[in-house]
């Protein structure tokens, strides 16, 4: 942001040299008195090149989103910057609350990202917790079990679980990338099903 500001010290530009953004020394600027506008002779830090430069502050967009929890849903808006990328299954903040991203409306058709300007509206669901699925096989019976859990929480093949009286342990971990894990640990997140087995019970 530039209004109410300095001229930086340095900006992330693209290079016309290097094709690519770079890391660029402020050298001189002067910001217009509306502090939206800089003009700026910068060097890039990583191929050398001076050039000058006109720098504007992206302009403030209000997009409406419609946050859903369980089985209720509210109408918000969130400010992004004109230009900013949203895609399907971001992940956000609105008024705090963890989102992820369940669908883009542009000029009523469904997308896959847009850019902030361009939403009609947004669609989302409360982030804080997932659903788990877990199917625990009881020899000639599997049952299914549903648990809640914090999106990062990690669950790790060959651990013991208690879910109700039993205690189970996880054998395999089907994840949404299409694979079963055998071994380590997957985040509640990226988990389609856990699957178990009854834990042995040894007496000593």
């Amino acid at each position: 942001m530039l209004r109410d500001m300095n001229v930086p010290n340095a900006l992330n530009l693209e290079c016309p040299d290097c094709g690519e953004k770079t890391v660029h020394e402020v050298l001189k600027g002067k910001i217009s008195k509306e502090g939206d506008v800089l003009e700026t002779t910068v060097k890039c830090q990583q191929c050398g090149k001076i050039y000058t430069t006109v720098v504007r502050e992206p302009k403030a967009v209000l997009v409406p989103i419609i946050v859903s929890e369980m089985a209720s849903s509210k109408r918000y808006e969130v400010e992004m910057s004109q230009g900013d990328l949203v895609s399907y299954e971001d992940e956000m903040f609105v008024e705090d609350m963890p989102v992820l991203i369940t669908g883009l409306e542009v000029d009523g058709r469904r997308v896959m990202k847009a850019k902030a300007e361009e939403i009609s509206t947004l669609w989302a669901k409360k982030f804080d917790k997932v659903r788990v699925r877990i199917a625990v096989n009881k020899g000639s019976k599997t049952l299914s079990i549903d648990i809640t859990a914090t999106p990062d929480e990690e669950f790790f093949v060959g651990d013991l679980m208690t879910l109700g009286r039993e205690e189970v342990v996880i054998h395999s971990i089907k994840t949404t990338d299409g694979g079963m894990a055998k071994s380590g640990a997957v985040r509640a997140r990226d988990i389609v099903r856990i699957y178990a087995k009854k834990a042995r019970t040894t007496y000593s």
